[in-house]
């Protein structure tokens, strides 16, 4: 899976529901030109930690816009499953009306494309962060029960914007507005003197 890193990501089109709850033929290059995109696999509609997950990135919607970020999630359901969980309430279970589209990978070409099938025929907790010229630039696949942390993968878009930017790296640890490290050996030496006690 980890040959992905740095190719262009693999384009498809499948049926999905719509943050207005419209079904459409989504299909991932159309629908990112110009944008980064995450795409957020998982394993089934109507389980036990896909909600806490799918709700969390929703309750984030704003700051992946204002990184010029699309989330699309990802599971071997159909769109009427999807559709249904959408307009089931939290208290009982369902999403609601989550404000991104959700995939239906019912003959599960992408999540084998992808690298994130399991054995069981249903996706991991996978996560592929796309940058705006469609190349993976982060792939991550979480257990079924090991839910994801959505501010993790919001420093990931930080992340890939500051070293496109200044063309620095990241190191350990790194949050949008600190110092990145200058990609040499003196760069290396110069960040760890002032910050190897605080990694």
């Amino acid at each position: 899976m980890n040959n992905l890193i740095g190719t262009e990501a693999i384009d498809f089109t499948s049926k999905a529901i719509m943050s207005d709850n419209s079904i459409e033929d989504l299909n991932l290059r159309k629908f990112t030109k110009g944008c980064k995109a995450v795409l957020f696999f998982y394993p089934l509609d109507f389980t036990f930690v896909c909600p806490s997950e799918i709700i969390a990135c929703n309750n984030r919607i704003g700051n992946f816009t204002d990184k010029k970020t699309k989330l699309i999630g990802i599971s071997v359901d159909s769109h009427f499953s999807h559709l249904a969980w959408k307009k089931t309430s939290p208290n009982k279970g369902g999403i609601g009306n989550i404000k991104f589209p959700l995939v239906s990978d019912l003959n599960k070409i992408i999540g084998n494309s992808y690298g994130v099938m399991s054995a069981g025929g249903t996706s991991f907790r996978g996560t592929i962060i796309i940058d705006e010229n469609f190349i993976i630039r982060h792939v991550s696949i979480n257990d079924f029960p090991l839910g994801r942390n959505v501010d993790e993968i919001l420093r990931i878009i930080d992340a890939i914007d500051f070293n496109k930017e200044h063309g620095e790296a990241c190191p350990a640890g790194w949050q949008k507005g600190q110092e990145g490290m200058v990609q040499t050996q003196d760069g290396v030496a110069d960040y760890l003197a002032s910050h190897s006690d605080k990694l």
